[in-house]
């Protein structure tokens, strides 16, 4: 009982703490995209279509460049558990010019999306919706990766609740800025759904601002001193690419994957369309959720290992893993006992209500091993192993999962729920391989050595 109480106490209840500010900053992330959702849903089932394809192909895209800067997970925290902060703000630096090296290609490539988007057999209503969201959704990637990088240094320092902060009231921002733009107010033109992208990409410079002047803030006010060098460093950059390039391929595969279920029910009617984004949605909201868990576990781990204690890391690890199979448990319960409601806050529509609630009861089937996932995820980027994960989420999600949701829609007969039991198979694959990988690797003493020097 006493090993039980210490767990709790020593390893849970740190991680509860960290982790609490964490979600609610992910729950404010995509917030932004429910509220998004509500708003232009009364434009109809096109529109909405057209705002959700739009925002999921450009979060494909920004998410890869915010995966570039997971590797700060891993180098700030073990500095700061090592007690160096000159390097974590040469980290800090350093992921700045990463942020700002990887934004024109990644803008490049958002252009060829949006050229190529009418050879995409989008359905001839949504598309023009998707025509007019996205290139200016587009404009939010410069501020999206600066903050993604200012976010994992302060996430790593455990200054997690000046982030939840520019969240939640980003989405007010965000709020205000749809209500204005999308119907116009007074003066204002009523832009549809391209209001909603302008609210977006507004919100976001906001985070930015507020994350900036909390790091400016902690470096002259608490330590006296500016954060650093700002010198481009080629040996940290190649650091944070060693370990960012697996870590968001990992992501890409993962959001991609959903990236690319998304792109095939837009070939479907537009009510199989829109009950997909609705319950993509509504289990995005729950993934928030492990999501957050997942970065603390990334933190703490991390720091564990910077002092060199073996048996805090892997606890830490341990402790999100437990956790996360509690919440997503209750998840599963509440999505297949009443998914009416649920679909019932974005739509009144019969037809997208009965589809989005099969479509929730597969995804209550994969709830536990999502969020098995993606905490594992984190807890192994705490230990600097990004790349092992990254080769499990290919096979997963792009050689099982994806092909056999293709089938299961397109040639079986299923609809779009083919296409979540895909998603279902593929979550169930890399969750259980993911959770085993973590079990050997904490099994060792291996993971003991920091992946970077103490002085970065």
């Amino acid at each position: 009982m006493s090993g039980r109480h210490s767990f709790v106490r020593d390893a849970v209840a740190p991680m509860v703490r960290l982790a609490l500010p964490v979600i609610a900053a992910e729950l404010g992330w995509i917030a932004m995209g429910v509220v998004d959702t509500l708003m232009v849903s009364p434009l109809g089932p096109a529109a909405l279509g057209g705002t959700g394809i739009g925002s999921t192909l450009f979060i494909a895209v920004g998410m890869f460049g915010m995966g570039l800067l997971l590797g700060l997970d891993t180098t700030v925290a073990q500095a700061h558990g090592a007690g160096d902060q000159d390097a974590c703000d040469r980290w800090l630096a350093s992921g700045v010019w990463l942020s700002a090296l990887a934004t024109p290609p990644l803008a490049v490539l958002l252009w060829g999306v949006y050229r190529a988007l009418p050879w995409f057999g989008f359905h001839p209503d949504v598309l023009p919706y998707l025509q007019a969201y996205l290139p200016i959704v587009a404009l939010s990637l410069p501020p999206l990766l600066l903050y993604a990088c200012l976010r994992r240094y302060l996430q790593a320092l455990s200054h997690t609740g000046v982030i939840a902060f520019a969240l939640v009231s980003a989405n007010l921002v965000n709020l205000l800025g749809n209500y204005l733009l999308i119907h116009g107010v007074g003066p204002l033109p009523a832009l549809g759904v391209a209001g909603s992208a302008w609210a977006t990409v507004l919100a976001r410079v906001y985070m930015v601002g507020v994350l900036a002047w909390a790091v400016w803030w902690r470096h002259r006010r608490v330590t006296g001193r500016p954060a650093g060098t700002w010198r481009l460093a080629p040996e940290r950059l190649g650091h944070l690419l060693a370990l960012g390039l697996p870590a968001a391929a990992h992501l890409t595969f993962e959001v991609g994957v959903f990236t690319a279920v998304t792109a095939l029910a837009g070939q479907l009617p537009p009510h199989s369309l829109a009950a997909h984004h609705i319950a993509l949605s509504i289990i995005s909201v729950v993934y928030m959720v492990p999501l957050g868990l997942s970065s603390a576990a990334a933190v703490l781990v991390g720091q564990h290992v910077g002092r060199g204690d073996a048996e805090g890391a892997a606890r830490a690890g341990w402790a999100a893993i437990v956790i996360v199979l509690g919440v997503m448990t209750a998840a599963a319960l509440a999505l297949v006992l009443a998914p009416g409601p649920w679909i019932g806050l974005f739509t009144s529509d019969a037809r997208v209500i009965a589809i989005g609630a099969r479509l929730l009861a597969v995804a209550a089937a994969f709830q536990v091993f999502d969020g098995l996932q993606v905490t594992t995820t984190g807890a192994l980027r705490g230990l600097g192993e990004t790349r092992v994960p990254m080769v499990i989420s290919l096979i997963g999600y792009w050689l099982s999962g994806l092909p056999l949701g293709w089938l299961l829609c397109f040639r079986w007969g299923y609809g779009v729920v083919g296409l979540w039991l895909g998603l279902a198979a593929s979550l169930l694959l890399v969750g259980s391989a993911l959770l085993v990988l973590w079990r050997r690797r904490v099994g060792t003493v291996a993971f003991l050595r920091p992946v970077v020097t103490a002085t970065g």
